[in-house]
């Protein structure tokens, strides 16, 4: 199942291990001596719900990936495009610069410029390696 939603239901002495829910919700459940192992379960997922002498273990963390039906091939390619469009006009103005002023100027004075602008405090803790 993509997703499943429980309701009203009572889980007594349950187990639930290495369990990634992305769409999951428990509504107005109890949970009596459950244990949590290694799951993506956290507190926004149970909705009304009763949690009675649990323990949660290795909780994970970060972005869970959807695998959904909405994405078709469509959309990925058109989104593609879009982003392809978007830098078109810096393309064509860095076209006519290049055409224009020449490539070894542009270079010359793009290395000129960089080596006048600081570097961020950030980027100083960086190179010193705190």
């Amino acid at each position: 199942f993509k997703s499943v939603t429980f309701e009203d239901s009572l889980f007594k002495n349950c187990v639930f291990e290495d369990i990634t829910s992305l769409n999951t919700y428990f509504r107005n459940c109890t949970f009596v001596n459950t244990t949590f192992y290694n799951t993506d379960l956290k507190q926004y997922k149970f909705i009304d719900s009763e949690l009675i002498n649990c323990t949660f273990f290795h909780i994970r963390t970060g972005c869970q990936i959807s695998f959904n039906d909405d994405y078709s091939a469509y959309w990925i390619y058109f989104v593609n495009f879009l982003g392809t469009l978007a830098a078109l006009p810096g393309n064509i103005v860095s076209a006519l610069l290049m055409d224009r002023i020449g490539r070894l100027t542009m270079l010359g004075r793009g290395f000129t410029l960089k080596q006048r602008i600081p570097p961020t405090p950030k980027a100083l803790l960086h190179l010193c390696g705190i």
